[in-house]
């Protein structure tokens, strides 16, 4: 167990991976990188990093942003409840800590968007804090090195693993210990295919030993997954229908085509009833369907062609030049990419 932390610091010196944020002790910009890379993919990630970046190079710019803004400037990245609450945690840091990026774990915890393990990050990162970092990655380092098969989704199982990273963590060198680990995890201890001959814990490593490290962690609950049927109401034009999602769900603030949302596949003639009842509309040709998955959810999205302009209240209209000032969900970036030539003359 002493070996820990000397193996992996090692290891994690000759081949970690440069990142920007990994360069800086600035407790802004790990924060940043923190909430852009949940969910998601380095290179992904980085690309969005550096747009923050350049925008916002100072807390206090992203506390005085427009959130439709900095809803734009997230669009495609998903998750979008993330880049609301960057805006509101900024503004925490002007209002309650003078515009300073708070320093102690308790304070950086009580940002809103911010839980345990962000406030861990930051905490560790840019101050050489002693807390452990627990990320996907660390769950399945640590499970496999203990052969602990305590399902990682439980509150049994973040005790448990939270103690086993307590236990192997560096207090001298906690941001680096942090980094090793969940370097080791996103590299060499991956999900399906775990690379254990070039494991530098391989010789202590429990699982390697007694079990299988492929069936390692555990997870004791399928998440439940909603299914929803949206069809949206286009009518060719060089003006472009749009509506604000209002109230709390998905894509919050963000612009859509008029839609109406079912809850069950209909058949073409049944949703042409709807929207004759609701709209007056006759429903054309279908452009375009795809399934849009969300972490809890299914999205059944349907393009419909419509023979009128959709009336309804709160409704705008944009050519296709204009979208770029308005926050779009991807379902509706992607639509625009293939099939923008429905919006003509």
């Amino acid at each position: 167990m002493s070996d820990f932390y000397p193996l992996i610091s090692q290891w994690y010196r000759r081949n970690h991976r440069i990142l920007p944020w990994r360069l800086t002790e600035d407790p802004y910009k790990i924060w940043l990188s923190e909430i852009i890379m949940q969910q998601t993919r380095v290179d992904q990630g980085l690309a969005y990093y550096n747009k923050f970046v350049e925008h916002y190079p100072e807390v206090s710019d992203l506390a005085a942003a427009d959130e439709q803004e900095v809803l734009r400037l997230w669009q495609g990245l998903g998750y979008y409840s993330r880049a609301r609450n960057l805006c509101f945690a900024a503004q925490q840091v002007v209002d309650e800590f003078d515009g300073i990026f708070p320093s102690r774990f308790e304070d950086i915890k009580s940002l809103k968007g911010v839980g345990d393990y962000t406030a861990s990050a930051i905490a560790s990162f840019a101050f050489q804090l002693p807390h452990a970092v627990v990320d996907g990655n660390a769950f399945r380092v640590l499970s496999r090195y203990f052969n602990d098969d305590t399902p990682i989704d439980t509150g049994q199982g973040m005790k448990v693993f939270k103690a086993y990273a307590d236990e192997v963590l560096s207090v001298e060198n906690p941001a680096e210990s942090n980094q090793a680990i969940m370097e080791l995890g996103a590299m060499v201890c991956k999900p399906k295919n775990p690379d254990c001959e070039n494991c530098p814990l391989n010789g202590t490593c429990l699982s390697l030993k007694e079990g299988d490290p492929k069936t390692l962690p555990v997870k004791s609950k399928k998440i439940k997954v909603t299914k929803r049927y949206f069809h949206f109401l286009i009518f060719p034009s060089a003006n472009v229908q749009l509506e604000k999602r209002e109230g709390k769900g998905i894509w919050m603030n963000m612009y859509q085509f008029p839609m109406i949302e079912l809850k069950e596949k209909k058949l073409k003639s049944e949703v042409s009833a709807i929207v004759k009842s609701e709209y007056d509309l006759d429903l054309g040709t279908k452009i375009f369907a795809e399934k849009h998955i969300l972490t809890h959810q299914h999205i059944y999205a349907t393009f419909w062609k419509v023979n009128k302009p959709v009336e309804k209240e709160g409704l705008i209209e944009s050519n296709l030049v204009g979208l770029d000032q308005y926050p779009l969900p991807r379902l509706i970036e992607r639509f625009l990419e293939n099939y923008s030539e429905v919006f003509s003359d």
